[in-house]
């Protein structure tokens, strides 16, 4: 089984995190891509707009009757920094003879030499870029899958709901209405 990592805030998650999930499943052809919300990202200092336990309601709304994309826990129910490393060990554990892909944007790939135990990492999975029209991939690098360009960011999703303006077409409907429900990012 070949199963792609794709982790962030997902704080929301949005249109174009699902694109770029789908993308990469299609064209790496991937068994599944499991999104996993960090629950307390080591390089984000500012936090989260919203809890772990929400980004991950959300994300598994979204993800809900997708074929190859699932929402996994694995950060969120972990106490803790969020460690990649720590992660795909977890993985490994689980599904020792899968084939792990971790997926990186471009500009997460760039600060990749100053994670926890990057060697390591890349042993436990292989890493692949992807990029939006945007920069080369990072030296060490190998592979760097092009995916389509949405300009779509969780910081104008929040600033939107923060102004009360629509947020429809930029997140799954389903995810628009728990963020109503739940009165996030006000």
């Amino acid at each position: 089984m070949r199963i792609g990592l794709l982790g962030g805030s997902f704080d929301p998650v949005h249109h174009g995190h699902l694109l770029a999930a789908r993308a990469l499943r299609e064209t790496l052809e991937l068994d599944q891509v499991r999104l996993i919300p960090a629950a307390q990202q080591p390089f984000k200092t500012a936090g989260h707009g919203a809890s772990p336990a929400h980004r991950a309601a959300m994300v598994e709304l979204a993800v809900t009757g997708e074929e190859g994309l699932a929402l996994d826990r694995s950060e969120v129910d972990r106490p803790g920094p969020s460690y990649t490393v720590d992660t795909l060990e977890g993985f490994r554990a689980r599904w020792p003879d899968a084939r792990l892909t971790l997926l990186l944007g471009a500009d997460t790939a760039a600060e990749f030499p100053s994670w926890r135990e990057p060697d390591r990492i890349r042993s436990l999975a292989e890493v692949v870029i992807f990029r939006r029209d945007g920069p080369a991939a990072p030296a060490g690098h190998q592979a760097v899958v092009g995916i389509p360009r949405v300009d779509i960011s969780a910081t104008e999703i929040r600033a939107r709901v923060r102004a009360g303006r629509s947020i429809r077409f930029l997140v799954p409907e389903p995810v628009a209405d728990y963020i109503a429900e739940h009165g996030l990012y006000r």
